[in-house]
């Protein structure tokens, strides 16, 4: 595992075991780790709730204005999740949505980790 911190950087060592999850925005653009996964997920939300959804978190928890939360997601969130993030989504093997039918999607999901959990059968 690697941590970034302001100061150093910090490596742990993950030992072989049954399931590892790895997240983050920008796991799917990586080519070698996307060939070492078994299952690949992308939790596609619409962009205007994500906008919503960052407006309220950054006034509330962040002191911010909406002026200025706009004009970070305008100049640099949504641009760079366009170019970034949006096309790594097409390297998923199932995509959330947030929508009714992820209930078929969690299903899915469940059953291939299920199959490579050793005690699951």
């Amino acid at each position: 595992m690697l941590a970034i911190s302001d100061d150093s950087i910090q490596t742990e060592t993950v030992e072989p075991c049954a399931l590892i999850v790895l997240e983050g925005i920008l796991i799917l653009c990586d080519a070698l780790l996307r060939e070492l996964m078994d299952l690949r997920l992308f939790v596609d939300t619409a962009l205007d709730i994500c906008l919503i959804r960052r407006l309220k978190r950054d006034i509330a928890e962040r002191g911010r204005t909406v002026d200025s939360v706009l004009r970070q997601y305008t100049g640099t969130v949504h641009p760079m999740y366009l170019q970034f993030v949006e096309p790594s989504k097409q390297y998923a093997d199932i995509l959330i949505s947030g929508e009714d039918k992820d209930r078929e999607a969690a299903g899915i999901v469940i059953a291939r980790i299920e199959a490579l959990l050793p005690d699951s059968h």
